[in-house]
């Protein structure tokens, strides 16, 4: 009996311990990178990877179980559920450069046009030059279209492009063969990896559509905002009213939507878009995406987006992609190599003051999205017991019972405030923070911020009267010199925490309060439109832009448009005020919080010289960076060797000189290409950072039929005799019709930062 008892305790034991090892080699979704394809047609390339996975599951039907994508078109490799041993394994055979998990990734108008100097009533503009973008595809990955917009109408389109390849997938509440027209002319979806990461998508956990079809309208948001039609008479709770368009109203739009409701957007879905996107034939791709610090490298191919950007960009097609929401605070920036175009957020001329009239007769202008009807002379209060906006709850409710509510908060706003005392019987709330341009709306319900100082102001007349009241009266439209711009809050700043020496962000573009289409199942939705803000909303400005461009210089590459783009940058508003960087407090705006500046679209298409790169330039970034001689062969599909001594990274072929670590002197090397009038003469304006010598030579660029390319050195040294933080000057060549302007910046390191053994 007692043997009995032994054996079936060892057996029980045995069962739990065989258990157990399931529980820990639990497969996860990995995507294994290859680098370039080594064949043209992508069966042959699926195959090599099915390959892969059978020499290491041993069947058929373990494979297809397995793998998850096949990447074929802009790149090799496959996405695949693997146990964390599987891709220990694969990681090890010689043709994989690297084996990664899958990462996740966040989703990060009226006006904006106008202000940025994009007006479709001269001839001469940018708009009509570029014939509003007709017959360049841009390509958005983002969570899915709403097609019905009438944003996305195709009125006055001619035929689609013979050379696309891409198409329109069904699905959920949306017919490929009925919802795509001749301006939506491509519409995908990916959630495998999504699925393969979290189950099957529940639609009653996470409502959404397994279709390219826009749930909360993120997506349609952007897209209507890079090439939106014309739509007249738009306005949002009636604000803002104006003829709404996209930046390039006459470009096609290809959809691939990539993230979903409540799970976010996986990398290797995303990777997918990508690949699919390349192979579809857009011409530019939008990516309002990004991850959190600390990042990869980002040659690495756990930085998903770099790596397909690589190969976007190796093709000739621009990547433009979303700085981030983590600002203020330094090195937070994403999307930070050094071939993707990457957007910060500004401001634009355009506010919505909101009157509040205190029981004396003194009316403060606060900011909201308030349509009204105006709130007569009501009870005003600030709970003492707790006035933090975050903590208004703590309050008993009578103490908000009919009365309008003063609270403060040095945090992020969040909507927790506003159902708190609508909740309580509230009938407004005024919330006292900085800045004061991030704006909920609210129908019914008036919902003001102030700075801390009106706050302040308002706060010592509550505590001043025994019964103090307030009017708050509707929100309205104020635009023009009188409203200045400021690099928002929200938007990541610079340094670049992966490569110092690169730049980042590379330009600036209005990202606040932005009108564009959504979702009718967004909450805040109204018509079919809705203000929204973030560097998500400044990428698609970007975009646009980019798309006009590029429909007049076609044979630009991705990096000369860059570079026109950063050089011809506003460094003051449209107006000539100073731009200054909202946060902690408020300062003047320099290169870490918008790159060069803030977008100038007109300029930008005549930069008279521009700062080019290709695929070999960024070769010689990745050995300038260590990366392996191995994988920068695999990554290009060509044995690579890198040359010895390592080229500087200092010598890249940028917009902008960023010094992260100047001790004595530095000798660098810059080249330009004309691309103005053919015998141009430029002269150099130095404008050197505090405490730095800047060196160029030669100072005059000569350029005729048979010289249209010049390199220039620039030698750099400090007077400084201690560590120091980063001071900014700039580098213009000028021959008095364009200023080709790049931003320079410079921190003094005497002490190493790292020891030396040597």
């Amino acid at each position: 009996m007692n043997k009995t008892i032994i054996l079936l305790a060892l057996f029980l034991s045995i069962v739990l311990n065989v258990q157990n090892s399931f529980v820990v080699a639990e497969s996860k979704v990995y995507i294994v990178y290859l680098g370039e394809k080594e064949h043209d047609n992508p069966e042959s390339v699926t195959e090599s990877h099915h390959q892969i996975l059978w020499s290491l599951l041993g069947s058929k039907e373990a494979v297809l179980d397995s793998i998850v994508y096949s990447y074929r078109h802009g790149f090799s490799g496959f996405a695949a559920k693997l146990t964390e041993s599987q891709a220990q394994q694969i990681s090890e055979l010689p043709e994989v450069v690297q084996v990664i998990p899958n990462t996740l990734y966040e989703m990060t108008t009226t006006r904006t046009w106008d202000y940025l100097g994009i007006s479709p009533g001269n001839s001469d503009s940018l708009l009509q030059k570029a014939n509003m973008g007709y017959q360049v595809i841009v390509g958005v990955l983002d969570t899915g279209v709403w097609p019905e917009s009438e944003m996305f109408n195709d009125k006055g389109y001619g035929p689609i492009p013979s050379r696309w390849k891409g198409g329109c997938e069904s699905g959920d509440l949306f017919n490929g063969s009925i919802h795509c027209n001749r301006k939506l002319i491509g519409a995908k979806y990916f959630v495998d990896a999504n699925n393969a990461e979290f189950g099957v998508l529940n639609k009653t956990e996470n409502p959404d559509y397994l279709s390219p079809r826009d749930i909360n309208g993120h997506g349609t948001h952007v897209a209507s905002t890079i090439g939106g039609s014309f739509l007249p008479n738009v306005s949002y709770l009636g604000l803002g009213r104006g003829t709404a368009r996209g930046g390039a109203p006459g470009v096609h739009i290809a959809v691939y939507k990539v993230c979903w409701l409540q799970r976010g957007c996986s990398g290797a879905d995303v990777l997918k878009a990508m690949d699919e996107a390349i192979h579809d034939g857009v011409d530019i791709l939008s990516l309002s995406l990004q991850t959190s610090v600390p990042l990869y490298p980002e040659t690495d191919s756990r930085e998903l987006t770099s790596v397909g950007a690589f190969h976007a960009v190796a093709k000739g097609i621009p990547v433009v992609a979303a700085a981030g929401n983590a600002g203020p605070t330094a090195q937070t920036i994403s999307n930070v190599a050094p071939w993707v175009l990457t957007v910060a957020a500004t401001t634009q001329d355009r506010s919505f003051p909101t009157a509040i009239t205190l029981g004396n007769n003194i009316t403060i202008l606060g900011q909201a999205i308030f349509a009204g009807p105006e709130l007569g002379f009501v009870s005003l209060t600030y709970p003492e017991f707790s006035g933090d906006c975050e903590k208004l709850s703590s309050n008993p409710n009578s103490a908000m019972q009919g009365k309008v509510v003063l609270c403060f908060t040095a945090s992020k706003p969040s909507s927790a405030a506003i159902t708190t005392v609508r909740n309580a019987g509230g009938l407004g709330l005024i919330i006292a923070r900085n800045p004061t341009h991030l704006l909920s709306p609210t129908r019914n319900f008036p919902y003001v911020s102030v700075d801390f100082e009106l706050g302040t102001d308002i706060l010592y007349y509550i505590r001043s009267t025994r019964s103090p009241i307030v009017n708050i009266q509707a929100s309205k439209t104020l635009f023009g010199q009188s409203v200045s711009t400021k690099v928002a809050t929200f938007s990541s700043r610079g340094p670049n925490s992966v490569s110092p020496a690169i730049l980042k962000p590379d330009i600036a573009a209005p990202g606040v309060n932005i009108l564009a289409a959504i979702s009718p199942n967004s909450s805040i939705n109204d018509g079919g439109f809705a203000m929204m803000s973030g560097t998500s909303m400044a990428t698609p400005v970007v975009s646009g832009v980019v798309v006009l461009l590029k429909s007049l210089h076609p044979d630009w590459s991705p990096s000369a448009i860059k570079s026109a783009i950063v050089t011809t940058a506003w460094r003051t508003d449209p107006s000539g005020e100073p731009i200054f960087a909202d946060g902690s407090s408020r300062k003047l705006a320099d290169p870490f919080d918008y790159g060069g500046g803030l977008i100038n679209p007109e300029k930008a298409v005549k930069p008279g010289l521009i700062y080019d790169m290709t695929t070999d330039d960024y070769v010689m970034y990745m050995c300038s960076v260590d990366y392996s001689d191995i994988s920068i062969s695999r990554v290009l599909g060509k044995s690579t060797v890198c040359p010895n001594p390592k080229p500087s990274v200092l010598d890249l072929n940028l917009p902008s000189i960023t010094i992260p670590n100047l001790r004595g002197e530095v000798t660098l090397t810059r080249t330009v290409t004309n691309v103005g009038p053919v015998n141009s003469v430029y002269k150099v304006v130095i404008d050197p950072p505090t405490g730095v010598n800047v060196a160029v030579t030669p100072t005059e660029l000569v350029f005729d039929s048979t010289t249209t390319k010049r390199s220039f050195t620039v030698r750099v040294s400090t007077t400084h005799k201690v560590n120091t933080g980063y001071y900014f000057g700039s580098l213009t060549w000028t021959d008095n019709l364009h200023n080709v302007a790049i931003p320079v910046s410079v921190r003094t390191q005497i002490l190493q930062r790292y020891y030396d053994e040597n």
